[in-house]
């Protein structure tokens, strides 16, 4: 018996049913496109709506992390400088970049449809911490007499870590780290704006993110930052 009939007939079956496939789905694509155009399809004002009430729900984002160390040296005399002690403290600390997305409001979100653009405006930057790192610090200083008859060691130690945390506050907010906060910031936003424009079907809409000190004489950061006794107490409860 040819066994080549079952392949003769097979394949005028799988043209129809390639045919009734391609039928099938112009019928849908069509009723499709009837139906949005008979109901209308999303709009990119309820879908950025949509995304800042869902940015607003997540209340804070962390788009930078940036870790530094200080270095702080003290010194006491006493006696005219006969009797002296000096300490020095190298102390770490993390510090956080925050964004508060619950100060977002409807008005910071505009959409432009002649230039298909969202621009968001942005609450500033705010420092959250820093935590030091109690665990990794460390200090050193001379003996002497002076050490050996009073407490200048420990008054030392207080003023280092007084200033050393005061010290990493300062250094968060440099020109630099603020710039890459701020930048880190802009992205995170206007990546949580574009992607579900883009899926909605908006591929050719564009998000553009601004804070609201641009282009003014605010340059200082929103400090957030605890006092240097919160500051230790955290840090020594998770030792």
């Amino acid at each position: 018996m040819d066994d080549s009939q079952p392949t003769r007939l097979s394949r005028p079956l799988a043209i129809g049913a390639v045919i009734i496939a391609l039928l099938l789905g112009l019928l849908v694509g069509g009723a499709l496109d009837v139906g949005k155009r008979l109901f209308g399809g999303p709009d990119p004002e309820t879908v950025a709506t949509s995304a800042l009430q869902s940015m607003r729900a997540q209340n804070r984002l962390v788009p930078f992390v940036a870790r530094y160390v200080s270095v702080v040296s003290s010194r006491q005399e006493r006696f005219g400088g006969l009797v002296s002690s000096e300490r020095t403290l190298v102390l770490p600390g993390d510090v956080r970049y925050e964004l508060d997305l619950a100060k977002l409001r409807p008005e910071d979100v505009k959409w432009d449809g002649g230039a298909s653009t969202l621009t968001v405006t942005l609450p500033e930057i705010e420092i959250a911490g820093p935590e030091v790192d109690l665990a990794a610090a460390r200090e050193y200083g001379e003996g002497g007499v002076l050490s050996a008859v009073t407490d200048a060691n420990q008054t030392l130690d207080r003023n280092n870590r007084a200033r050393a945390v005061a010290d990493l506050r300062k250094q968060a907010g440099g020109s630099v780290p603020m710039r890459l906060a701020r930048e880190a910031g802009r992205q995170a936003v206007e990546r949580s704006f574009a992607l579900p424009l883009q899926a909605a079907g908006f591929d050719r809409a564009r998000v553009v993110a601004r804070y609201r000190t641009e282009g003014t004489d605010v340059t200082v950061p929103l400090d957030h930052s605890r006092s240097y006794n919160e500051v230790l107490g955290e840090a020594a409860g998770r030792r």
